[in-house]
């Protein structure tokens, strides 16, 4: 883990409103489908404006903190909030100071274990904590890269 600014990013996509309990149980779990709809063919063929090819999973609206609820939006970087296909949220992800974690190898049991590695950072009481307001996960090529506002 290392601390890094991040910068302002536009995310377009989809969104679900979830708990860390809830995706432990198969048939509680939001995320899955989220996925699977943000990643099927031409999910985005309809948005102008793409910035690059990632996939981006923005954290936000926390409740309180890795126990309470939260919003995940998936989808994809755009240079400006472009009329919004139907179904789709459009999301600015403020530049922030964050932790970095890189999950590289097999997803999405590499990005499980980077989460695990903040949830004891954040429950050990780690330095700088958590700030429960805007996490980002950029998943590109290579793996993933997990920014976790502090």
């Amino acid at each position: 883990m290392e601390v890094t600014e991040r910068a302002e990013l536009i995310v377009v996509g989809f969104a679900v409103r979830t708990t860390n309990a809830d995706e432990l149980d198969p048939l509680r779990a939001r995320l899955p489908a989220l996925w699977q709809r943000a990643g099927a063919p031409g999910a985005f063929a309809h948005v102008p404006g793409r910035v690059d090819e990632n996939l981006y999973a923005v954290l936000t609206d926390y409740e309180s903190d890795h126990h309470g609820a939260y919003t995940e939006i998936v989808g994809i970087g755009v240079r400006t909030v472009p009329r919004l296909p139907e179904g789709m949220v459009a999301v600015r992800v403020p530049a922030a100071r964050s932790l970095r974690v890189e999950a590289r190898g097999p997803v999405p049991q590499v990005l499980l274990e980077a989460w695990q590695q903040v949830w004891k950072h954040t429950e050990s009481g780690g330095t700088p904590p958590r700030a429960f307001t805007t996490d980002l996960e950029v998943h590109h090529p290579d793996g993933v890269d997990l920014y976790v506002a502090v």
